[in-house]
């Protein structure tokens, strides 16, 4: 048993010992599916703290054979699955956080040497019996332990990509680092399986896009191991379940991740609002906001226009095939985009990236609030006023307010379409996320209304149902809003509904609204 060969499972266990443990055990199965075939390579990538550096030291826990694990699995998912006893703490393991290691004041080459050396160290002193003919070639001392020994090597590698966070510019340091664990793993007959967690995907590189023989499973791709990239929505509603904490709200905050389909939460905040019992910021406090600040101040034709669409809760259109997996080489607004999306500030799905929640799209709202954003931020300051106009049915002030937040941010956002000024909207009424739950083209009665607000449990605000027209009238809007019976369809809310149209002219750009109210009684 040694610091990175064979470790113990001391790191595990404090996860279990945690107040809050989510069993994702059942990684194993999969893992345990790939050992000894052409798929042994996995590479995960997700942001920081959502669970990698637990998934690692779990895969340690159970492979490592200076350990015994039976009773700490023993209760958990993989202990059903078939091939649970096969692969129990059979496998000499090789744990590495490489954070540990690279050093941006050194050469790659002298912090690599330092890892070798250390890992040779351990290697010799439990295998003193192996007659191997170079005990400073790290490579070679592998190969032959396991031609002796017959027992192959896992190799876990935490914080993989660090190098290209660390020693951002130095292109040449970071291809010698790419060889190295190309050198290190590819095609080596050691290795029975090779997991690396890391937030950016692998490095591109021409020739060194390098590690090909690695799956990736990243937030752009995650199948077919999606359910472990955070916490299933099922997984938090029985946390809410046993520690009486508001689902819905839980939902509102810290859900929206979509990772190939599956709903996905963000462990870090589930388990400190949970824990704590109140519902803030938790992962975004983690680290500054301008580190975002930096990427969307980037001048990039169109990123200033899609990150207001996202805060006005649009989903905007990204390719992300050509972004080069490091944080320093931006051809467009896409690649930041993507960029955004490895870090955790943004997800994707078909084609679409939006802002997963309320606690992140409040970091967007730090980062913009100086330096060439003050029309958003102006229409942001403004929506308490313009709630209260709307809720005490003042229509020639809200249509006021409206049209001036729309020709402020016309620079930005396309002026005349209706998607735009639902974007506007969602804006101008940004701070009703306090009292409401926003639904966007929520699915009513005989069609859809553009934006609804659904007062939260203990609010003692009125529902509003707003639609959105442009070149008809707002008294259109209105009536199409009944004729549909929106309200009818608020199945869970009783009580007053403010319905607002609002219509802009294409031509003069004038805004006009009408405001109406109905009683929607309990069933």
């Amino acid at each position: 048993m040694g610091i990175y060969l064979n470790p113990d499972n001391i790191d595990f266990q404090e996860a279990l010992n945690s107040k809050i443990y989510i069993d994702k055990t059942g990684l194993m199965k999969y893992t345990n599916s790939v050992i000894r075939t052409e798929d042994k390579y996995i590479c995960v990538s997700r942001p920081r703290r959502f669970g990698k550096s637990m998934a690692a030291n779990m895969l340690v826990a159970y492979y490592s054979k200076g350990c015994d694990s039976r009773e700490m699995f023993s209760s958990y998912k993989i202990s059903e699955d078939e091939s649970y006893e096969k692969h129990l703490n059979k496998y000499n393991v090789i744990h590495i956080n490489m954070v540990n290691f690279i050093d941006r004041r050194k050469p790659v080459s002298e912090s690599l040497l330092n890892l070798n050396n250390k890992i040779i160290r351990e290697l010799k002193k439990e295998n003193e019996d192996v007659d191997c003919s170079d005990w400073n070639d790290l490579i070679s001392v592998l190969g032959e332990v396991f031609i002796e020994k017959r027992v192959p090597f896992i190799f876990v590698i935490d914080e993989w990509d660090c190098v290209f966070r660390i020693i951002k510019d130095k292109e040449s340091e970071q291809t010698e680092y790419l060889e190295y664990l190309r050198n290190l793993l590819k095609n080596q007959k050691y290795v029975a399986l090779a997991y690396m967690t890391g937030i950016l995907p692998i490095k591109k590189y021409g020739e060194h896009s390098a590690l090909n023989m690695f799956t990736e499973i990243s937030m752009t791709n995650a199948a077919p191991i999606q359910e472990f990239t955070g916490f299933t929505e099922e997984e938090v509603y029985d946390l809410c379940q046993v520690y009486k904490t508001d689902f819905n709200e839980i939902k509102l905050w810290y859900d929206g991740y979509n990772v190939d389909g599956i709903s996905i939460y963000n462990p870090k905040s589930v388990v400190e609002c949970i824990s704590r019992g109140t519902f803030r910021n938790y992962w975004t406090s983690t680290e500054t906001y301008e580190a975002l600040k930096v990427y969307i101040q980037m001048n990039f034709d169109g990123l200033r226009e899609k990150v207001v669409d996202m805060i006005g809760e649009e989903k905007v259109n990204v390719n992300i095939e050509k972004f080069q997996n490091d944080m320093s080489t931006f051809n467009s607004a896409d690649d930041v985009i993507t960029l955004l999306v490895h870090l955790g500030y943004l997800t994707f799905n078909d084609g679409k990236v939006w802002i997963p929640n309320s606690e992140v799209r409040q970091e967007f709202i730090n980062s913009i609030e100086d330096g060439g954003w003050e029309t958003v931020m102006n229409a942001i300051k403004a929506s308490d006023e313009l709630i209260e106009a709307t809720i005490n049915k003042n229509e020639e002030k809200v249509a006021e307010m409206i049209e001036k937040i729309h020709d402020d941010n016309s620079s930005i956002i396309e002026y005349n379409n209706e998607t735009s000024l639902s974007c506007i909207i969602s804006l101008a009424y940004y701070s009703a996320k306090k009292d409401y739950i926003t639904h966007r083209e929520l699915p009513t009665g005989k069609g859809f209304a553009d934006i609804s607000f659904i007062p939260k449990k203990n609010s003692d605000k009125p529902a509003m149902v707003i639609e959105l027209k442009y070149n008809h009238s707002a008294n259109t809007a209105i009536k199409q809003i009944k004729r549909k019976q929106y309200s009818d369809k608020i199945s869970e809310y009783s009580g007053e509904i403010i319905l607002v149209g609002i219509n802009y002219d294409m031509k003069t750009k004038k805004h006009t609204c009408i405001i109406d109210t109905i009683i929607k009684n309990s069933l």
